[in-house]
């Protein structure tokens, strides 16, 4: 009675079994295919990354010159503060961390006039005289600061400088993290610039530099668009004096 027994059971188990190995061999083509895959898919993931990771490694590399300390940074008679972001009426900290550098500048007679440039499209929204208002709070004279209303990115801010506050040479203010692109993307528009970054790791700070760090490779790749087009701002406008005017008052 055992065998017989034995073999029922047997017989049952492959009944069952049988739909498994139906399921299971799409699976296995799938694993076959993956297997065949792995080493084309690598090479492409690594021409991925290289084709992202390059142009950010030429920055540094392009920009190492030009990147200084407070202590080292050639005079300039400008400096241009980017605009980071702003929480109701008081910087984001990244950008008052970039505003106390531009202060500190300033008052080691390294700039004598800052450019403050950022995002004004929305009412209600206003960098460029929060950070005016900063860097009055923290001793800059109000009639050294000239706020740019149309900075919206780092290629704006740069071509602005040049075509419509006719500023020749320049010290750029922004976090380590993005001051290669900035650098280079000013000294593409045709400004004598140097650079100071803060680092900004610090308490409450940290996911934010992290986060700027992390995407700089991809804010890289729009940058070579504007490298190779070099593109008009995206607000134009006629020639303001506002920096001639600082740089003559006393």
């Amino acid at each position: 009675m055992i065998v017989p027994r034995s073999r029922a059971l047997l017989a049952l188990a492959r009944r069952w079994l049988a739909p498994a190995r139906r399921w299971l061999a799409p699976a296995r083509r799938w694993t076959a295919l993956a297997r065949r895959c792995a080493l084309p898919l690598t090479v492409l993931g690594g021409l991925l990354a290289y084709a992202v990771a390059a142009p950010l490694g030429w920055a540094y590399a392009d920009t190492a010159d030009y990147r200084r300390t407070p202590a080292d940074v050639p005079a300039t008679p400008v400096a241009l503060v980017l605009g980071a972001g702003i929480w109701g009426d008081h910087p984001s900290p990244l950008l008052a961390r970039r505003l106390d550098l531009a202060a500190d500048l300033y008052h080691r007679g390294k700039v004598k006039v800052l450019l403050v440039s950022g995002d004004n499209r929305v009412k209600g929204y206003d960098e460029p005289t929060t950070m005016q208002k900063y860097l009055v709070a923290h001793g800059v004279p109000e009639n050294k600061i000239v706020r740019d209303f149309a900075g919206l990115d780092t290629w704006d801010s740069c071509v602005r400088a040049k075509k419509i506050f006719q500023v020749d040479s320049l010290t750029v203010v922004t976090q380590k993290f993005h001051l290669p692109r900035a650098v280079a993307l000013c000294r593409a528009a045709g400004l004598d610039a140097w650079g100071v970054g803060d680092d900004s790791w610090g308490p409450g700070r940290e996911d934010a530099t992290a986060n700027g760090y992390a995407r700089e490779p991809l804010a890289m790749l729009k940058a070579l668009t504007d490298l190779t087009t070099h593109r008009d701002p995206k607000v134009g406008g006629r020639v303001e004096p506002g920096v001639k005017t600082a740089l003559a008052s006393p």
